[in-house]
């Protein structure tokens, strides 16, 4: 069957398998662009893919969610809210730039109760691990969050992970919450970052000489607009 399968078809499958749950729109938006009808495009490759049966898909939302064969959630579960939640982060981090080292759900712990942050990526040169808070914790938990964060810290293992440079001394990663919602969070050893979007992480550290062209382009464009007297 896989001699059927171009690149861009295993692409697309790798990538489901990655993100678990990928929305149509996301497709499209990742991997058809550039055509010229990218929804009708990504709609024949999709059907195809399915009829081959190396993706499975549900079609509870609308535009149609594709998993892959061998998920291990039911089509109707809130569980694939949490994963499209993931793959929007992603998304607008690529708007920026690429993630590299992409983990969906790590585990860098490889145990039951250490830390199992929605996301791990390296982003734009630092690393980072990212929660995602659909709903709203106490900040008693949200703290219990943070604590296990700084007990990875103390542990010492973080300094072997896979992804640590090899050429300088290791990183530990800075921590995102993603979230509405701003918690009385702290800690004296990680870094905490909270932000309800990655396009707000972007504007929060956007550097002062990015920031002092853009509020010089905008004086340029106000004081040339053309003023049109509707009296």
């Amino acid at each position: 069957m896989s001699f059927r399968l171009s690149q861009r078809d295993k692409d697309i499958i790798a990538f489901i398998h990655q993100f678990r749950a990928v929305d149509r729109d996301s497709l499209v938006d990742l991997f058809f662009k550039q055509l010229k009808s990218p929804i009708n495009a990504c709609n024949s490759v999709m059907v195809r893919l399915y009829r081959l049966g190396v993706i499975e898909r549900t079609q509870q939302y609308s535009p149609t969610v594709y998993l892959p064969v061998d998920a291990k959630i039911k089509k109707n579960s809130q569980k694939i809210l949490h994963f499209l939640s993931i793959l929007d982060v992603y998304k607008q981090m690529c708007m920026y730039s690429t993630p590299k080292q992409v983990i969906v759900e790590d585990k860098p712990t490889g145990r039951k109760g250490g830390i199992e942050p929605d996301l791990f990526c390296i982003f734009k040169g630092s690393p980072f691990w990212i929660e995602i808070q659909r709903n709203q914790y106490s900040e008693q938990k949200m703290q219990a969050k943070i604590n296990l964060y700084e007990e990875f810290f103390f542990s010492d293992e973080w300094k072997s992970l896979h992804w640590q440079p090899e050429e300088r001394a290791p990183i530990f990663s800075s921590v995102i919450l993603i979230t509405p919602v701003r918690y009385a969070v702290s800690s004296d050893h990680i870094r905490i970052i909270q932000v309800a979007s990655i396009h707000e992480l972007m504007e929060k550290y956007k550097s002062p000489n990015k920031q002092q062209r853009e509020e010089k382009t905008k004086s340029k464009i106000s004081s040339s607009v053309i003023k049109i007297n509707l009296t």
